[in-house]
């Protein structure tokens, strides 16, 4: 095709080019024959086993090496090197001692008959002194015997700490104490004007006298209460007494209103 753009003579190109081309189509036919043909002449047979692989496991690890061998210590104990010692003579001591021993006089021992005494003394005799004395004794003859002061009295008694006395609730057998003064309520106002009229019950608690001490509300009208209660505490009763002793009690008191 180049050479026929270039040529100036179409006439006589187009025949060479047609040749060429039919020559390399040729040698291209005979060189792919030769390389699939070929092949079919050498034919060889393939091992199986060659094909197959066996996978194997690794071979384990080698053992760890053995511990080295434990060090031993080798102490070195130098000889201390003694000294003869020379009677009556003192010696430089070649090196210092580590430890020192002490020496601790403990005295001469504690004379027996001096805490014993003699068989037969007298008390305050001196120690190593004969029976019945002899010159140069204690003068006199023994000591006088010194008088050991009594013992000191015995502290008083404390004085006991009074009791105090649970109050008795009124029962049983225990009667209610009369009452010796009485005095009537005060009527309120707007309780009468409601004409509210009843009883008030109160709890009191008498002292061992007979006088209230403390008052609760029971029961009873609210308008009627605290003129109930100023009245009950002025009220006076008889003491009670339980084995000839006066104790105090909790009773109830009634207090009563009635319209007139």
């Amino acid at each position: 095709m180049f050479d026929t753009l270039i040529e100036s003579d179409p006439e006589i190109r187009p025949k060479k080019t047609l040749f060429s081309l039919t020559v390399s189509i040729l040698l291209h036919s005979i060189i792919l024959i030769v390389a699939i043909v070929t092949p079919l002449f050498f034919t060889d047979t393939l091992n199986p086993q060659q094909l197959v692989t066996y996978l194997v496991a690794p071979p384990p690890p080698p053992p760890p090496p053995p511990p080295p061998p434990p060090t031993t210590s080798v102490k070195i104990v130098r000889a201390v090197k003694i000294q003869p010692q020379v009677p009556g003579q003192l010696t430089v001591p070649v090196s210092i001692p580590r430890q020192v021993a002490l020496i601790v006089d403990e005295g001469p021992p504690p004379d027996a008959g001096a805490s014993a005494g003699v068989v037969g003394g007298v008390p305050g005799g001196v120690p190593g002194g004969t029976l019945g004395g002899v010159l140069g004794g204690v003068l006199g003859g023994a000591p006088p015997v010194v008088a050991v002061a009594p013992p000191p009295p015995p502290p008083p008694p404390k004085a006991e700490v009074p009791k105090v006395k649970v109050p008795v609730r009124i029962g049983g057998k225990v009667k209610a104490p009369h009452i010796v003064h009485r005095i009537d309520p005060v009527y309120p106002m707007l309780a009468r004007s409601a004409r509210i009229q009843g009883s008030v019950i109160l709890e009191a608690t008498l002292t061992e006298q007979g006088r209230v001490a403390d008052l609760k509300f029971v029961s009873g009208h609210p308008l009627l209460i605290q003129s109930a209660m100023d009245a009950a505490r002025q009220w006076q009763y008889e003491p009670t007494y339980l084995n000839d002793v006066a104790y105090p009690v909790v009773l109830n008191i009634t207090v009563n209103f009635v319209l007139q």
